[in-house]
């Protein structure tokens, strides 16, 4: 059964002709089957690997060496309500959620850049009733919404209007900006999914290259002023230089270097990989994961592959791949660009993010913290993950046409956020 959708129209409220178009509108009785078994699997992978990756955890916990696990458990299960709830949700509803959503993120992310809590010489996140959550997570995810907002109501014959590609671009330098005092991987990771959605909402090449010079000009100008630390203690600009530098190398190979402060995580991490070779050496069984920092968070994909070997990281990275591939697959079966911009919009960001973690995991990219979605610990992108899980699984239920495209007598009584051709069909 169809649910109520709210209008985005000035008066705020769908009148009735629209209000009966929608609920009439035809659409798959369920969510699509592939997303939710991604969704699941990668939950399974997520308990078996943080089990076997939290042993620096255990002597903490009160319920011994199932501690971490509970924990994490909590957080999934309620991730899958989540999930649940969401894939229930007309997408039109996120017509008018998105931007508010946006602006809540922008509003907690402007206090902990004030007041936030200080880990690793930054603010970085704030306690809300006994739980402690991640602003910049928030951020990501509104990122990606407000881009297939804007991009679905200024497209046109051809491409999108310039104001379209102006605000979005103007949207993530913003983002980005709040999230540079925490690292420079968040702000890369935003500009690679705007520059992703761009290419595939229908920017013209001339005005892509404008705005790869613009994010450019914008991470010159962040490099300038600098991103020192919240507490004015640690220079953040110079950490990325030695990272960088250190990433570089002088030449050496990496099992002829030493191990010191430092590199110590990478090392460790080289050290996992290489140990699981190609089938690994069973979950449980992991030799790295008792010395290496992070290995439940921004290290967890090395843990997976010393347990799994070659083969289980592999099943990993095509697990995300065939969730992009889904997604691709939805969005080409929308009628209208709205719901086709916002499935490939959460999808990317979250293939992304894995794409980034694996690739700093691999030595690929310089070493910066990065959480593998939906598998690593953490609270906030749990939450945030298991929300563009259910807004794909919203779209895949009450957007796709199965048959063909929808009448213009549909379209036209349409609200007016969702009035615009779908960029991606191909037939």
């Amino acid at each position: 059964m169809n649910t109520p959708f709210i209008d985005s129209s000035p008066s705020g409220l769908a009148d009735s002709t629209t209000f009966k178009a929608a609920n009439s509108e035809k659409s798959d009785t369920r969510a699509d089957k592939h997303i939710w078994g991604i969704f699941l699997f990668l939950c399974l992978i997520s308990i078996v690997e943080l089990y076997s990756a939290s042993s620096r955890e255990v002597a903490l916990s009160s319920f011994g060496v199932y501690g971490p696990v509970v924990r994490h458990g909590g957080m999934l299960i309620a991730g899958v309500c989540i999930v649940y709830l969401l894939q229930r949700v007309h997408y039109r509803n996120f017509l008018l959620w998105v931007p508010i959503f946006a602006l809540v993120s922008v509003i907690m992310m402007g206090y902990v850049m004030i007041n936030g809590e200080i880990v690793n010489g930054a603010r970085r996140s704030i306690t809300l009733l006994g739980v402690t959550l991640q602003p910049s997570e928030f951020l990501k995810f509104s990122a990606a919404g407000m881009i297939a907002l804007i991009m679905s109501r200024t497209q046109i014959k051809g491409g999108v209007k310039d104001s379209g590609v102006i605000w979005a671009a103007g949207i993530v330098a913003l983002f980005g900006g709040m999230l540079i005092r925490q690292g420079l991987t968040n702000t890369l990771l935003l500009m690679v999914i705007s520059m992703s959605m761009m290419l595939i909402g229908g920017v013209p090449v001339k005005k892509f290259a404008m705005v790869i010079l613009f994010y450019a000009a914008v991470l010159g100008i962040f490099k300038a002023v600098g991103g020192g630390s919240d507490d004015g203690e640690v220079d953040r600009s110079g950490t990325w230089q030695q990272r960088i530098e250190r990433y570089m190398g002088d030449g050496k190979p990496k099992y002829e270097q030493k191990i010191n402060a430092e590199n110590r995580q990478e090392m460790y991490s080289f050290m996992a990989q290489a140990n699981g070779g190609i089938a690994g050496v069973f979950p449980g069984n992991s030799r790295e994961a008792s010395r290496l920092p992070l290995a439940f968070s921004d290290y967890i994909f090395s843990i997976i592959v010393e347990d799994t070997g070659l083969i289980g990281g592999l099943v990993v990275l095509v697990l995300y791949l065939w969730l992009l591939a889904r997604a691709s697959a939805i969005a080409s079966r929308c009628t209208r660009a709205f719901p086709a911009l916002l499935v490939i919009g959460m999808a990317v960001m979250i293939v992304m993010q894995a794409l980034f973690h694996i690739a700093i995991v691999t030595g690929v990219f310089p070493v910066s913290g990065q959480p593998l979605p939906l598998i690593s610990k953490g609270g906030t992108s749990i939450l945030v993950t298991s929300m563009a899980f259910g807004v794909m699984l919203s779209v895949s239920r009450f957007a796709v046409q199965s048959t063909k495209k929808a009448p213009a007598s549909e379209l036209a009584e349409a609200p007016e956020g969702d009035r615009a051709a779908n960029p991606t069909q191909l037939l």
